[in-house]
């Protein structure tokens, strides 16, 4: 995957690194280690230079962020009532616990966007519960325009400064992206098993 990613950022530049943020964003296996910190690594070698790197997959990644959540928010969470009711065993939820779900999303809904774009595998699914619980549009580009930029200015600053061994950033991050995803799956079963309705 790397050879034709690579391929594309020295052919398209800053629009190929912009493209490949919002594709990694809307089909999550396309990895953003290897993307930003390969425009990183182009970046050292001084074909385009580091913050126009980090502003162009900011700007990708967010488009694809901001599609899920307006389709998200097109959907509502009212849609969804009859499925929770009928699935909510399997669903580890009922709608009551969506109702304070939703209220608690209001206080701390920009903590939970902003840190959640900062974790791998988490970071593509935050754009749906801000849509669905209709966060505000103004905070949520705020708030996930911060985490995203973070998160595409550490891969791409680590690729920079590690040059031709920017293959070391995937082999850090995609351990701790299969940690995240082992836990979400421990998490959900142990929901499943423990999860009673709300009296």
């Amino acid at each position: 995957m790397g050879d034709w990613v690579h391929q594309l950022i020295e052919q398209s530049g800053y629009l190929g690194v912009a493209f490949l943020m919002f594709a990694e964003t809307v089909f999550p296996p396309i990895p953003s280690e290897v993307i930003m910190s390969l425009a990183g690594l182009q970046a050292a070698k001084g074909t385009m230079t580091l913050p126009g790197v980090i502003a162009c997959g900011t700007f990708g990644a967010m488009l694809g962020n901001t599609f899920w959540y307006l389709l998200a928010r097109a959907l509502g969470l009212e849609r969804f009532k009859p499925i929770i009711d009928r699935f909510g065993r399997w669903l580890t939820m009922d709608w009551a616990e969506v109702q304070r779900g939703e209220k608690w999303f209001r206080s701390h809904g920009a903590v939970f966007v902003f840190f959640g774009r900062l974790l791998p595998t988490v970071r593509s699914l935050v754009s749906v519960p801000a849509g669905l619980l209709h966060m505000s549009l103004s905070r949520f580009l705020f708030w996930s325009t911060l985490g995203t930029t973070g998160w595409t200015a550490l891969l791409a600053i680590a690729g920079y400064e590690l040059g031709q061994r920017y293959t070391d950033v995937e082999h850090y991050i995609g351990p701790l992206s299969t940690a995240i995803m082992v836990l979400l799956v421990l998490w959900y079963f142990w929901r499943v098993l423990t999860w009673k309705p709300s009296v």
